[in-house]
Formats: structure tokens, C-alpha cells, sequence
């Protein structure tokens, strides 16, 4: 990580990601056949209305075609660059296939230029390598995993994510999830090898909010710091706690603190061997 001398009080705090030597292409070069302009959402969803607070402003971003599927099987594929990407914490990798044919893909950590990669239900155990869960061994590390076979990937695609296979039976994978939640997969599904790379991420620090306004995040209210008339935490002379035992939203139902607010009934619960761990460590 890159640390800041002390010369201001912003720089004293701020811990960024050494990007100049982590990437071999610059942030404002993308292959350009790959990435498409776009407005920005502001957290509003079709019908103009607020879906997610605290977003909006901040700098204009182009949008990489990430390529979910790999579903170009049996045909190796050569590293070109390793790019940065605004809308994920992990990095991208421009890969050029046998046929010509140019993709970005999510990069796993280890991956470097002029490193080959492919798909296919015989490849080897190599970073970036990409096969049915079926064919993966017990406690391999895996990311950019299906949930439903030619689905696309979805699971364990942010920076130093990582999903472990624990189980292979009756055509399903039991996977071992970054919150420690033991879910099954159809072993038809494809996952890639490896840890998704940029996992020093967690360890950022902005240093200051207008970093995160270029990043498009508005500030967060504390709902103590509010009036009774706009949240359930807010009111109480001076400096009060909540006066609930359980944290609300701004709409009374649970959050945080480890509360379940997963839908009871849910179409996946299925799947779900052992659920996460909540609540202090």
C-alpha cells in the first residue's frame, strides 16, 4: 500500500493502492472496442425513484465489458494488460484468444502479462484457469463462480474475494462462502482458480470525505443525530443512545448488529447447508 508523508492533515491518514505498480496499463487507456459511455444512475432505479441513498455526483466512468460467461472453451487465451476498472475493487485482464478475439475477464491474483489461461474441463490448477465445478478438487480456492450452469458468474467477483470447495455429492458443490456461509452449487456450474486480485483493497484509507464524493458517495446521516419525526433512533436531549434493543432503518424494519433480515421463505434457502455467522467474532 501506498502511504503519504504527513505533509497536510488529509495526508497524514491516507492509504491508497499503489496502482503504477500493480498495473501494466494506464487507468485512462482501455481497449477501446471494449467500453461503452453511460449516464449515471444516481442510485434511482426505471422510474426515476431513490432505490439506494447516499449515491450520486462524482466523476464520469466509462464501462468495461467483462466477460462472465469464458465460454470460449478449449481455446487458450494470452494476457495482454492488467487494467483498472472505476466499478470494481479487483483488477481486469485484457486477454487476447488463439482466434483473435479480445476480452476483459476479472484477474486473479498472480496473474502477470504474457501468462496464458484457458477453459476447459481439463485445464490445469492455474491461476485464471477455468473448469466445472465437478472437476475441481476439494479445498481449492475458486472465484467468479456460477449459480446456475451457462448463467454467467456471480459469486466471489470483488477484490480478494475467494469461495472454497469443501464437497463434491449428488451433482451438487458445497462451497464455503466469504461470510462463512456453506451453500450447494450444481457441479455443472463453471467457476476460475484462484483469489480475485487488488486484495489489499480492504486496507484503503481515503484520508478525506471529497475523495469519496469523486467516487460518487454522498455523506451518511447518523440516525441518532436525527429528530424522533425522521428516524426511530432520533431524539433525546443531548448525546442519546437509541433507546431500542434492536437497530432500525429509517423504515423500523432490522439492521445491522447482526440481525437476520433475510426474506424467511426465500427460493434459495435450499441450497443453504449452514447459514453465516453473525454478530461479534
Amino acid at each position: 500500500m501506498k502511504i503519504f508523508k504527513p505533509t497536510t492533515p488529509t495526508r497524514r491518514h491516507t492509504i491508497l493502492t499503489p496502482y503504477r505498480s500493480l498495473l501494466s496499463r494506464s487507468k485512462s487507456a482501455p481497449e477501446k472496442r471494449l467500453v461503452k459511455g453511460g449516464r449515471s444512475t444516481a442510485g434511482r432505479n426505471n422510474r426515476g425513484r431513490i432505490t439506494m441513498r447516499h449515491k450520486g455526483g462524482g466523476h464520469k466512468k466509462l464501462l468495461r465489458a467483462i466477460d462472465f460467461m469464458q465460454e470460449k472453451h478449449g481455446v487458450m487465451a494470452k494476457v495482454e494488460a492488467i487494467e483498472y476498472d472505476p466499478y470494481r475493487t479487483g483488477f481486469i485482464a485484457l486477454v487476447c484468444y488463439a482466434d483473435g478475439d479480445r476480452r476483459y475477464i476479472l484477474a486473479p491474483k498472480g496473474l502477470g502479462v504474457g501468462d496464458t489461461i484457458i477453459a476447459s474441463e481439463t485445464a490445469s490448477l492455474a491461476p485464471g484457469n477455468r473448469m466445472p465445478l465437478k472437476k475441481v478438487p476439494v479445498g481449492t480456492f475458486v472465484y467468479n463462480v456460477e449459480l446456475q450452469p451457462k448463467g454467467g458468474a456471480k459469486l466471489a467477483r470483488s477484490g480478494g474475494n475467494f469461495i472454497e470447495v469443501i464437497a463434491n455429492d449428488l451433482g451438487y458443490a458445497y462451497l464455503k462462502m466469504p461470510s462463512s456461509e456453506v451453500r450447494k452449487v450444481p457441479e455443472m456450474c463453471w467457476a476460475s482458480i484462484g483469489t480475485v486480485s487488488n486484495d489489499q483493497h480492504k486496507l484503503r484509507n481515503e484520508g478525506k470525505a471529497g475523495r469519496n464524493r469523486w467516487k460518487g458517495i454522498r455523506p451518511t446521516v447518523r440516525g441518532t443525530a436525527m429528530n424522533p419525526v425522521d428516524h426511530p433512533h432520533g431524539g433525546g436531549e443531548g448525546r442519546q443512545g437509541r433507546g431500542l434493543r434492536r437497530a432500525k432503518t429509517l423504515w423500523g424494519k432490522p439492521a445491522g448488529k447482526g440481525q437476520k433480515t433475510r426474506t424467511p421463505k426465500k427460493y434459495s434457502n435450499v441450497f443453504i447447508v449452514s447459514r453465516r455467522k453473525v454478530g461479534k467474532k
